[in-house]
């Protein structure tokens, strides 16, 4: 699996023009390796070179499992730059992503005078878009995870409660489930807040009448989930409802449409003009969805802005959403997996308004 991730990359940076990069994050070195280091501070790096042995430069600090790469150790009193500088090659130019600080690239940078470096991240990260079966199969497994956990949040609403109490239940039924971590903060917005589509949990006291908006994910085994649902508490109102189900026609409508081949900026336009039309373009100030992966946010987007083609095995969300400043918002998102002749939505969860507490 991690020689076939390997070599796609080497394929893409043959495409650039390169031969050699130095890889830094460390999401991208698990995904090449297997290997798990978060190295805070610490240097930390693959380097690849087109007919050579993967180098792994690590600290001393850190137990990582035996591989098939070099393993070039150092400790926080050594020179690891000078390391790294001994073993690339000088005249060719040098890959780099987009993780790694310049408190270590310009150093380098001067240690090796003329020394050409550029940004490569895509050699990587369009690998990373494309999810292989290992991935989809965890891909999955989170958003599984997700619908399960966002159903007994519904359930367990009531009148009284504040914004963090819910919050803090989805984020203890995640650990229950074996999730490492939230994929982010878990946002949980009532009325007036759901307004503002990043709102951070507070005190506010729910009460009969107040839309919930609940947007949320978790990591499992290193992999992330999102999505998002707006419920009612107590019996909506005709706007609610009218906006509520514009908002599920439009995530509905760009999901029909998803299948390879077809441009990310259409399918943003296949949901941004239905709630355009309707009255409320001003009112979805956002993207209509992002890429995910081992991390929320991931190398592309769904936007009016990007026209590449969509390709099978993308993994991004489809959340759009109209806010209403001072009275309410609704967004519904699900995660979708491009398919070799569709999509699979990984949340299967009911869109339909609903009511809680």
């Amino acid at each position: 699996m991690y020689t076939q991730r390997l070599a796609h990359v080497f394929e893409k940076l043959q495409q650039m023009g390169l031969k050699q990069m130095m890889i830094t994050d460390p999401k991208s070195i698990f995904y090449l390796t297997g290997i798990v280091n978060e190295p805070l501070e610490r240097l930390y790096a693959l380097y690849i070179c087109e007919g050579k042995t993967p180098v792994l430069f690590v600290n001393r600090l850190f137990n990582i499992p035996e591989n098939d790469f070099e393993n070039v150790w150092h400790t926080d009193t050594d020179k690891p730059l000078e390391q790294i500088a001994a073993r690339i090659d000088k005249t060719a130019p040098l890959g780099i992503d987009k993780e790694w600080r310049a408190a270590f690239l310009i150093p380098l940078m001067e240690m090796v005078p003329g020394l050409k470096v550029c940004l490569a991240s895509d050699a990587v990260d369009a690998c990373r878009a494309c999810k292989d079966e290992a991935e989809k199969q965890l891909m999955r497994a989170a958003s599984v995870i997700n619908d399960e956990v966002i159903e007994k949040a519904a359930a367990f609403i009531r009148v009284g409660m504040t914004e963090k109490e819910i919050a803090a239940f989805i984020e203890n039924e995640y650990a229950k489930a074996g999730c490492s971590s939230v994929s982010f903060p878990t946002i949980v917005s009532f009325g007036a807040h759901a307004a503002d589509p990043h709102h951070d949990p507070d005190d506010t006291v729910l009460e009969e009448g107040n839309c919930v908006l609940i947007d949320m994910g978790c990591c499992k085994d290193h992999y992330c989930s999102d999505m998002t649902r707006t419920y009612f508490c107590g019996q909506p109102d005709a706007d609610f409802i009218a906006v509520h189900d514009l908002v599920r026609r439009a995530n509905e409508a760009a999901e029909a449409i998803i299948k390879p081949g077809v441009r990310l900026c259409d399918i943003d336009a296949a949901a941004r003009n239905l709630i355009t039309e309707a009255g409320y373009g001003a009112e979805f100030n956002h993207r209509l969805g992002h890429f995910i992966g081992q991390t929320d946010h991931e190398k592309g987007d769904v936007s009016s802005a990007n026209e590449n083609n969509v390709q099978p095995g993308m993994v991004f969300s489809i959340e759009p959403g109209v806010y209403l400043k001072g009275r309410f918002g609704v967004r519904i998102e699900d995660l979708v997996l491009v398919t070799e002749d569709g999509c699979e939505i990984l949340n299967r969860v009911d869109k339909h308004w609903k009511t809680v507490g």
